[in-house]
């Protein structure tokens, strides 16, 4: 593994091999040490956690970070390319962590600059690094990937960390319910790619009478900045509010996922479920990501 861009670049293997390194740092039996080691986190797009969580666990593991939030204060403003941009911070770092909001900039970055880089966003497209801490969860909730009933319900259209999420699960046997406005279906390449590893999935409009069975609930907000037409926003908007009374008759085991920020599509009543699981997943950021740096870096 040279970059991480997209979920299809990995193996079942090495996705694994991610999880495990995560684990084993979470419990201490692994401590790599990146003293001297420096990431650039560019940040074209906004975000709270998944900046936070590179910038921690670069820290924890004795790294250091240079941050550009957005392109205001850089010479991009004096009309440099986005690729001497790139190949000048590359002289400065180690590794690169992009997001962007333009599909396709991470792989961009990883053709024009010598050291790894990480998609950590980009567009609608792909987040390759919140699927592994996705899959991390549902690892540590489930205590298996293999043989699970997956729910991903919201904005499965636009929504990046479904996207990666699906494709990533695709490697192991699991079964999907896609719950979304008609207007905000999972991309037909992505279903085409079930369809070809042989993973059945079915299609919803509502979130109530469709949870019942699964293990895994994913919610996602509807994204308004992925939308070019406001009125389009309008009309999907709230569709989905899961609420505390909706839990009343699932499984025992079931959890409830979301990759936040929350908006208003969970109530904030299931905060106090034992089946909310998002601030936990949030923490899992951490321990994934200092496993997929330390592992592009050849310090595991």
């Amino acid at each position: 593994m040279e970059n991480l861009i997209s979920m299809r670049d990995l193996s079942k293997e090495e996705t694994l091999d991610i999880l495990k390194n995560a684990e084993n740092i979470e419990k201490g039996r692994s401590l790599p040490n990146l003293q001297g080691k420096l990431a650039a986190l560019l940040f074209f797009e906004p975000s709270t956690r998944t900046q936070f969580s590179f910038d921690t666990a670069m820290k924890r593991m004795n790294g250091n970070t240079i941050i550009m939030s957005g392109s205001k204060h850089t010479s991009q403003q004096k009309g440099e390319t986005f690729a001497d941009t790139l190949k000048t911070i590359a002289q400065y770092s180690d590794i690169i962590i992009i997001r962007s909001p333009i599909e396709g900039s991470a792989r961009f970055a990883a053709e024009v600059v010598d050291i790894p880089v990480v998609n950590a966003g980009d567009g609608s497209n792909q987040h390759p690094t919140q699927a592994l801490l996705d899959l991390y969860s549902i690892k540590k909730t489930q205590g298996t990937l293999e043989n699970l009933k997956i729910g991903l319900a919201g904005d499965l259209r636009f929504g990046r960390t479904v996207h990666s999420l699906a494709q990533a699960l695709s490697n192991f046997n699991v079964e999907f319910e896609f719950i979304s406005p008609s207007f905000l279906q999972m991309p037909k390449n992505i279903k085409e790619d079930l369809l070809d590893k042989n993973i059945s999935f079915e299609e919803s409009t509502e979130i109530e009478g469709n949870i019942n069975d699964l293990d895994i609930l994913y919610v996602t907000r509807i994204q308004k900045e992925r939308f070019a037409d406001p009125e389009d926003f309008e009309k999907v908007k709230n569709s989905y509010v899961l609420k505390k009374n909706m839990l009343d008759d699932v499984k025992n085991n079931f959890r409830i996922m979301h990759p936040l920020p929350r908006v208003n599509e969970i109530d904030t009543e299931v905060d106090n479920t034992k089946y909310a699981y998002y601030f936990t997943q949030a923490k899992n950021g951490v321990f994934t990501r200092q496993s997929i740096i330390s592992m592009l870096l050849g310090e595991v």
